[in-house]
């Protein structure tokens, strides 16, 4: 996290760990926020890789799950970079400002996918660097939310993964009344201060579960190279183009779209209180007596108690057994619908 922006932060009373605000004196109270009312979220949980230069677009192109010739300064995009075997290795959030593209990704992974990305820049006209530090991402949500972007930058998309360049920030609308507003820790105490007049400031965890009930995988440590993109439901949310040309592992995401059968889906769930779900946690049921029928993508407490996750499992045990976290002795899973059709 910039070191300005964080003493900032602090002065908002922040509880700041590993470079992220977890919360603002009252966790439970925050999400429960999240839920019903509008919530301003730092997302320095997230860092920023910035791809710049002339072939900054086919090189992405060449690379990535999506179709980033429609990547513009009016439109983000998921998207996912996956080994040849078509195994996700990180997923992101796409924007452009200018003529340079940003990936949003888990800032624990940032390092290793800068290093993996230049390995393919040869002799391409593109520069990768680690933006994190020069970005400040806001997570705004709630009922108010779109009032308080008209209010502040005099218009706010409203399409889903529509995009804004105002003079100080760039707003993106997620989809079910969150925006993503990104900006630099010079303009962001202003748009900060301005948003929290309304906004009640929340810790991460609240954005990580508003991602969660959106049905939006994150790809953590843990699951990296656990799952086909069609597993975490990419091509749901428009993170994979099957009309594009070839990428790392796109002829196992093709064959498995037109030729094979996708026996593992992403659901949405809760389990009760107890041990905090992790991802890369597995799942097990009674239909599969020697192997994990899933595993956990990712998963927060939840504003009512308990955990909201969202898992990768066996259709077939999705379907006709009941699913436990960790080991069967366990308390069953309850699965929630996701805000899109499975």
């Amino acid at each position: 996290m910039n070191q300005a922006w964080q003493d900032f932060l602090l002065q908002q009373r922040a509880t700041i760990e590993n470079g992220v605000a977890q919360h603002f004196g009252d966790p439970a109270a925050e999400l429960n926020a999240a839920s019903d009312g509008t919530v301003l979220c730092d997302l320095s949980q997230f860092g920023v890789l910035k791809v710049a230069g002339e072939d900054a677009q086919n090189f992405l192109q060449n690379l990535l799950s999506s179709d980033v010739q429609a990547v513009s300064a009016t439109q983000a995009q998921p998207s996912s970079l996956n080994t040849p075997k078509g195994r996700i290795l990180a997923t992101f959030l796409i924007w452009q400002t200018g003529n340079d593209r940003f990936l949003h990704l888990p800032r624990v992974l940032c390092p290793a996918i800068q290093k993996k990305l230049s390995l393919y820049v040869l002799r391409a006209k593109v520069k990768i660097s680690d933006a994190s530090d020069e970005t400040v991402c806001l997570g705004l949500s709630g009922p108010d939310a779109a009032m308080l972007v008209q209010q502040c930058f005099g218009s706010a998309p409203h399409e889903t993964l529509q995009a804004e360049q105002h003079e100080t920030a760039g707003v993106i609308y997620c989809g079910a009344q969150r925006f993503q507003i990104n900006t630099t820790p010079q303009h962001a105490p202003d748009l900060w201060t301005s948003l929290s007049k309304t906004a009640r400031l929340a810790g991460s965890v609240c954005w990580d579960w508003l991602n969660i009930r959106a049905g939006i995988p994150v790809i953590q440590p843990a699951t990296q190279e656990q799952f086909v993109p069609q597993m975490a439901n990419l091509e749901l949310i428009g993170g994979v183009s099957f009309k594009k040309g070839c990428y790392p592992g796109q002829e196992i995401v093709a064959r498995m779209q037109y030729l094979g059968k996708n026996k593992r889906r992403m659901y949405l769930a809760h389990v009760g209180g107890g041990t905090a779900p992790q991802p890369g946690d597995e799942l097990f049921s009674e239909d599969m007596e020697e192997q994990a029928s899933g595993m956990v993508v990712n998963a927060t407490p939840a504003p009512s108690g308990g955990y909201d996750l969202l898992a990768v499992v066996q259709i077939s045990s999705r379907e006709s057994h009941a699913l436990h976290l960790k080991d069967r002795s366990s308390a069953a899973i309850q699965f929630l619908p996701l805000p899109y059709p499975v």
